[in-house]
């Protein structure tokens, strides 16, 4: 028999300066995996909020690898974002780029050193498709640092000006860069 996810309720204050966004109850449920990290978690956690735009909902995350973590659909049903989290493949994201022709397409690392490997591996791989999708790294240790709450319900702000991200959890300030790349 399969493990249940675990369901958690982030209550955000989110506010994203350069967008003029200013989302003051954003509620974000998520049902995290049995074998999803509570870094991973956040990571999607944080993506949503750096994407967020209406209609942006939760993939089908660790239950189907080739689905996207998050993505946005407009009234038609045609994809118009794709988001992948975490340690991504390029060959995957060139495909989601290929497939998806009128959506961005996003990926969130969670670390510089991360994002640099996936870089080396779509040059080796020739994908240079990869170059049509937003790449990002979120700084390790505020990602380190947010991942240590692992309530079921948090209450959170987050922040974003520029490449730059704050957020205030459990009394606790924490911030940091959002390192963008380029194949």
């Amino acid at each position: 028999m399969a493990l249940a996810p675990t369901l958690y309720d982030f209550q955000v204050a989110l506010s994203h300066v350069d967008r003029s966004i200013d989302q003051p109850t954003l509620v974000i449920k998520l049902a995290r995996h049995p074998s999803e990290t509570m870094l991973r978690a956040w990571l999607r956690v944080l993506a949503f909020c750096w994407l967020w735009e209406e209609r942006l909902a939760f993939g089908k995350g660790l239950a189907e690898p080739d689905a996207p973590d998050l993505e946005c659909r407009d009234y038609t049903g045609l994809v118009t974002r794709w988001v992948r989290v975490g340690k991504a493949d390029p060959l995957k994201v060139q495909r989601a780029v290929d497939q998806n022709p009128h959506a961005k397409v996003s990926v969130m690392f969670e670390s510089t050193q991360r994002m640099e490997a996936f870089l080396a591996e779509a040059r080796e791989a020739k994908a240079a498709r990869v170059a049509k999708a937003e790449l990002v790294a979120v700084d390790a240790e505020l990602l380190g640092a947010l991942s240590q709450f692992d309530t079921r319900r948090i209450k959170l702000s987050v922040t974003f000006v520029g490449d730059h991200v704050y957020v205030e959890c459990d009394g606790r300030s924490f911030d940091g860069p959002l390192t963008r790349a380029s194949l």
